[in-house]
């Protein structure tokens, strides 16, 4: 079947209203196994850039951001404190779309970050803890050892062993180097793909500015259509 779509005419005025409703499609058809999974790209002072796939767990289109989890003192973490600015990228092949994010980064409120943690199932709060992510480790088995004894120390079956419940109540709670950050767009690029490579693309653009609460005010969003 011939793919046909094209972005509404005229732009409508809030580009993450549609990124919100193209993310719950995908999560609908799950024509791949994440759908969530966006490129966050990060640099530090030297302006290298650093890319990686990380989970958007939220589209929040008013005010306007993304939310994402991590270690705080990762690669990602370390140049976000340096550099509070990212760039992220979802594709969506079998739906023949594409969203492009940019703008300041933020840390979420504990709260938020308290409460998720506590979703997340009790092996992967078990790694939060054990793992110093990005930092080097001398062997695999080293790694594995640091797992068992985190898994001691919260009173918990070891990870991976047989016969482990994955359904396992253990409380473990959040380590205060974890935790979510708020990808507040400045920046937003729709892309859907078009006959003959004629792709139809916008972008939109706004003004944030920061507020002492750790929020910002934004401006009204401009959109401009893009030649593919």
């Amino acid at each position: 079947m011939r793919h046909v779509e094209v972005l509404p005419e005229p732009l409508p005025p809030e580009p993450l209203v549609i990124l919100n409703r193209w993310m719950a499609e995908a999560w609908q058809h799950r024509h791949q196994p994440n759908p969530n999974a966006m490129v966050l790209a990060t640099s530090g002072p030297d302006g290298h850039p650093s890319a990686r796939v990380v989970l958007c767990k939220e589209v929040v289109p008013l005010p306007g951001y993304l939310v994402f989890y991590t270690n705080y003192l990762s690669r990602k973490g370390r140049q976000l404190a340096e550099n509070p600015r990212a760039a992220a990228v979802i594709h969506w092949d079998a739906l023949h779309r594409q969203v492009r994010v940019e703008g300041p980064v933020l840390q979420a409120p504990a709260a938020d970050s308290d409460a998720y943690f506590a979703s997340r199932p009790w092996v992967s709060r078990i790694g939060a803890w054990a793992s110093a992510q990005s930092e080097a480790v001398q062997s695999r088995e080293v790694l594995l050892a640091s797992l068992a004894a985190t898994a001691q120390r919260f009173g918990a079956p070891i990870p991976g062993q047989p016969g482990t419940e994955s359904e396992l109540d253990v409380p473990i709670p959040r380590p205060p180097h974890w935790g979510g950050y708020h990808l507040w767009a400045d920046s937003v690029e729709l892309w859907v793909e078009g006959e003959a490579r004629v792709h139809d693309r916008a972008r939109w653009t706004r003004k944030l500015t920061a507020l002492p609460n750790g929020f910002f005010e934004a401006g009204p969003w401009t959109a401009t259509r893009l030649q593919p």
